[in-house]
């Protein structure tokens, strides 16, 4: 397994996002688009107040906007014109804060000269965002300190990176303990040919760089993260025919994915006999708590669940949020979970 793409050229991404495309009606598929999205009222309320110039030059292939970010520090990488930042930014409200670092001038220009508008559409005396001119392959050149950050959203941007491993290898170096990775990009369902990864159409398009799936499993694990859960999915629609020709039989996915900061998770679904509860609390989940489509948490149910889920809901700011039963003194064999992201499960709804 290699992840470092070599072929893949920053300076053409530069150029494709900031001089070739004029907005998302330019793209020649729907991998950075945002096609059938269903978002959460919070999510669709925050959306209603970003300006137009903000919204005509976003290209993410999704919705990577977690749920009680309630003054959390937030990170945005590849964070472009700032709609994802801007959103974030009423979701932590005036005491959290939020960060976006993007490689593009251009992009970058757009989203600063937007602040002080979209601060006074939602009534903030001080800005609560900032936006820095970065690499996300290396943070702390852009002033991102180790353990500093609650959540890291990304849309659609690391598939775009020539050093992935260093990208991921930098999320979990700034992430708080029991802090989350919450991203949409776009993954392969095979390993992309090198020739491809050349062409700086399919590069920009978030096709020719587009992680395998089971190769990002890898290298979390690597990392120290062996539990990543799949949040939603949809297969990407090529319309372009030479676009589609080139790619031959590839199937691309657009998925949702979240990973913790954790230090106890294990690489298989292990049975400690918890229980857990989820009280109903999460703001725009009243009723029911997704983790994951095979972990929904019915408000007041007990659940029985594995040694990961219950960390993921214990060790994390969503603790306050949940009651658990039980701890790991004692074990049970294997937990019967259905958590692995994989392309061949059948199509789930969600925001992506």
């Amino acid at each position: 397994m290699d992840l470092k793409d070599e072929k893949l050229n920053p300076e053409a991404v530069t150029e494709y996002y900031g001089e070739i495309l004029g907005g998302s009606d330019d793209l020649k598929t729907d991998a950075c688009c945002t096609g059938g999205e269903t978002v959460t009222p919070s999510v669709k309320s925050a959306l209603a107040r970003i300006n137009d110039e903000v919204m005509t030059r976003f290209y993410g292939c999704g919705s990577p906007l977690p749920p009680a970010m309630e003054g959390c520090t937030v990170l945005d990488l590849g964070s472009g014109t700032g709609r994802d930042v801007f959103v974030a930014s009423q979701l932590v409200g005036p005491d959290g804060f939020v960060i976006g670092v993007d490689m593009t001038q251009s992009q970058m220009d757009v989203a600063i000269r937007n602040v002080d508008d979209h601060m006074a559409r939602f009534g903030y005396e001080t800005p609560n965002v900032e936006f820095r001119l970065g690499n996300i392959e290396d943070l702390k050149a852009a002033g991102i300190e180790d353990h500093s950050i609650d959540v890291v959203i990304s849309n659609c941007v690391i598939n775009l990176s020539p050093r992935k491993p260093d990208v991921l290898r930098e999320i979990f170096r700034v992430l708080k303990p029991g802090g989350e990775l919450y991203f949409s990009d776009v993954f392969a369902s095979r390993r992309v040919p090198e020739e491809l990864k050349e062409d700086p159409v399919l590069h920009g398009e978030c096709l020719s760089g587009a992680m395998y799936e089971e190769d990002f499993r890898r290298l979390l694990t690597e990392l120290g993260c062996p539990d990543v859960r799949q949040v939603t999915r949809r297969p990407l629609e090529i319309v372009d025919p030479e676009v589609k020709a080139k790619l031959g039989l590839i199937d691309f996915h657009s998925v949702t994915v979240r990973a913790f900061k954790l230090e106890n998770l294990e690489d298989r679904c292990e049975d400690y006999g918890q229980i857990v509860t989820y009280q109903g609390t999460v703001e725009d989940a009243p009723h029911a708590f997704v983790l994951d489509p095979a972990h929904v948490f019915e408000t007041g149910r007990p659940e029985a669940v594995c040694g990961n889920s219950a960390a993921m809901v214990q060790n994390t700011r969503y603790a306050k949020h949940f009651e658990v039963i039980g701890n790991r003194d004692r074990h049970f064999g294997l937990f019967p979970c259905a958590t692995e992201i994989d392309v061949s499960r059948p199509e789930v709804g969600g925001c992506c």
